[in-house]
């Protein structure tokens, strides 16, 4: 259920004072429009997170010290790259516009998106 207009102005006046009063606290809560979360990145960190500890189980049952670093590093590794956000703003990329060039305003916008195009290419 969308927002009435009084309640985004609110919104936007608590938003702005909030970057007013402490705009490194608002900066670090705040999100960011340009970056996102990648499933791709999280799809691909998880599978090497779990091939890490997969490597650490067999150095602690081979012991071997060598096999059960280079797991505990692709479980790091794997980690940080599920973690990472990536840029929407790249030169080249779809995923920050819509349409006509606008920005995307929500996830429901970008499914309807989504479903016309599927719509048109049906027909």
């Amino acid at each position: 259920m969308p927002l009435s207009e009084h309640e985004q102005k609110l919104l936007e006046q608590l938003e702005k004072q909030l970057h007013e009063d402490d705009p490194k606290f608002a900066n670090s809560m705040g999100s960011d429009p340009g970056r996102s979360w990648s499933t791709r990145h999280v799809v691909i960190g998880v599978l090497c997170a779990l091939a890490g500890v997969f490597l650490l189980l067999v150095g602690v049952t081979l012991q071997n010290i060598f096999v059960g670093v280079l797991g505990f590093v692709v479980m790091g590794g794997g980690v940080y790259f599920a973690t990472m956000r990536s840029s929407r703003g790249r030169p080249g990329s779809k995923a920050g516009t819509g349409k006509a060039g606008k920005p995307r305003s929500s996830f429901m916008s970008s499914l309807e998106e989504r479903w016309d195009e599927r719509r048109r290419g049906e027909s």
